[in-house]
């Protein structure tokens, strides 16, 4: 009984966390008017890792108590973390600039599929018939939302840094995966500043304006709900339900991220947008499906 109310409040971690990040994707379209993408990035984790960083010292010794401090054993996952945390939110806000939000917003999504077949074959954990179902339609329906003209099968250039950013999150949510019983805390702080200054570093060479003080300050408290709050959560749920599960509670983020973009930008949306939507729900429906029938693999994939 007691596993079984850990699992329901990591699969309800889990959805706050995608409920967070939905934020992320039309507020980052509307602030890429002011700020430069790569600037843009930078900010957003520096928010996360700023903000996590205060709530841990306001919780002060509690902290101590959730999961143990982060050894020499996890360096290599903590630097492909950072170094991925790097890359992936750059790719996100190139793609933002040219692609719909309502689109990007869908085509994250694909992260699930990264992510599965990355704790597949590097980190070993189960893949049933259904979640690879579920991974070949929301394959197919990224494929169609990655057409700027179906009939003439053009790709377009902003889906393809979406798409390229979802990898980059596949391979970090794995890394992530490995330290997810450690001090939630400190992962998340470290994820964030590190990260952030990163690409601060890479904005800075890369001769990019740099953007209004309070436009700063809105990416910086975006960054510390959408991703700050959004990752703290997404860890805690990580540690009970393992990467793969996890992800597909996170799969509501891009279906919430797309009503969003509907409301704040009048999108026009033609036919093959809603006939992805469909396929696209199809697929997350099996995903949780096949989570919630899985119940006791998770504790074992724990055992690190």
């Amino acid at each position: 009984m007691n596993s079984i109310k850990k699992r329901r409040n990591a699969i309800l971690l889990a959805l706050l966390a995608a409920i967070f990040y939905a934020i992320n994707i039309p507020v980052s379209k509307l602030l890429l008017n002011r700020v430069d993408p790569i600037f843009m990035s930078a900010f957003l984790y520096l928010g996360a890792g700023i903000g996590i960083g205060m709530l841990s010292l306001c919780a002060g010794k509690r902290t101590d108590q959730v999961g143990g401090r982060l050894t020499r054993a996890e360096l290599p996952y903590t630097i492909g973390m950072i170094i991925l945390d790097i890359a992936a939110p750059i790719l996100l806000m190139f793609g933002l600039r040219t692609a719909s939000a309502a689109n990007v917003s869908l085509l994250n999504n694909f992260e699930i599929v990264a992510t599965t077949l990355i704790a597949l074959f590097v980190f070993k954990e189960v893949v049933s018939k259904k979640l690879w179902l579920a991974i070949a339609l929301i394959t197919m329906a990224s494929m169609l939302l990655s057409f700027d003209d179906i009939s003439g099968l053009h790709f377009s250039i902003g889906s393809l840094f979406v798409l390229g950013a979802c990898i980059c999150w596949g391979f970090e949510n794995n890394c992530t995966r490995m330290m997810s019983s450690k001090n939630t805390y400190q992962i998340v702080t470290l994820k964030g500043i590190f990260s952030g200054l990163g690409s601060l570093i890479i904005a800075l060479i890369s001769n990019e304006h740099l953007p209004k003080l309070g436009s700063i300050l809105f990416t910086l408290l975006l960054g510390f709900i959408s991703y700050g709050l959004s990752i703290f959560l997404y860890v805690r749920a990580q540690n009970e339900l393992g990467a793969a599960k996890t992800s597909a509670y996170y799969a509501v983020s891009p279906f919430i991220g797309t009503l969003l973009s509907c409301l704040f930008f009048k999108e026009s949306i033609g036919s093959i947008f809603f006939i992805a939507l469909a396929i696209m729900i199809c697929g997350t429906l099996l995903v949780v499906s096949d989570t919630m029938a899985a119940a006791p693999a998770c504790n074992a994939e724990s055992s690190k």
